[in-house]
């Protein structure tokens, strides 16, 4: 049985065991869910203390490494997972976004609004797939891979995702209608606060999980808002100001969770360690 599997099964071991400890990740409501405001700030911090020790064993092979060194062990530790089709990423969002104070609803990400789950479609009040890394950047599309990994795959509401379309991030431009305090203008998107941090994360997973040696492109960001079908997103500098700005918090780490233990197996790196987005970038 491979090394990896079996520091899976105790990783999972470990979580069991951290619940019962008390250090599960507690219940947000939809106004604080996927925010970073001062009431979740310990709760939080508890939870990522909880991750770094359960999953030691996971992160193994990134043990004392930094830069480029740190980036390509976490490469060949997150790239053992399992993939999903595309169809399969509506009821994965149903559980990975689940409204915490209303199991019958999600969270959608930019507006931050609480949504049925049954309201999942391309109609106008419905709420789609959002690929947060678009998949034009790059052009992987929504096959199997980059394309339906739902580590940036989040829901949003039908007309915020058209608005927000493929641009790179950056701060600044004009209210979205609907968008819950995020901006845009002419080539960029600024998601709302409470989920800069979320977004940036999900930006620097992609671009170590998906290293064109897997016949997906290679993805990486860069500090362009003008990078058309080319496999790069920025601003880096801007996605880097917001991780540090809007820290991982109990909604974002219990998806994480989610993913790992029901899901693809393998997690979000800078949620579980965010000082490895320094040291890489």
């Amino acid at each position: 049985m491979p090394a990896v599997r079996i520091r899976r099964r105790k990783a999972v071991a470990l979580a069991s065991a951290a619940v019962l400890a008390g250090l599960a990740v507690p219940a947000l409501t939809p106004a604080t869910a996927g925010a970073s405001a001062p009431a979740q700030e310990a709760p939080a911090a508890q939870a990522r203390v909880a991750a770094v020790a359960t999953y030691a064993d996971y992160y193994e092979g990134a043990e004392g490494k930094t830069g480029e060194a740190l980036k390509s062990a976490l490469h060949s530790i997150i790239s053992d997972q399992t993939k999903l089709s595309y169809s399969a990423v509506w009821n994965a969002l149903k559980e990975t976004d689940e409204d915490p104070s209303n199991s019958g609803n999600v969270i959608l990400l930019y507006s931050g609004a609480s949504r049925s789950k049954s309201l999942n479609g391309g109609d106008v009040g419905d709420w789609n797939r959002e690929h947060v890394w678009a998949k034009s950047h790059g052009d992987f599309g929504t096959s199997t891979g980059p394309g339906t990994d739902i580590h940036h795959l989040r829901p949003s509401d039908v007309q915020v995702n058209s608005i927000r379309g493929n641009k790179d991030f950056d701060n600044g431009g004009s209210a979205v209608t609907n968008g819950g305090g995020s901006l845009t203008d002419s080539d960029s998107f600024e998601p709302r606060d409470a989920v800069k941090g979320d977004v940036a994360r999900m930006i620097l997973y992609m671009a170590v999980r998906y290293e064109g040696t897997d016949g997906w492109p290679d993805l990486e960001p860069n500090n362009s808002v003008s990078n058309g079908s080319a496999p790069y997103i920025g601003k880096l500098s801007v996605l880097k100001e917001w991780h540090e700005q809007d820290p991982p918090d109990s909604f974002e780490q219990r998806r994480n969770d989610v993913i790992f233990e029901s899901y693809q197996h393998n997690r979000n790196p800078f949620i579980d360690h965010p000082e490895w987005v320094e040291s890489i970038w």
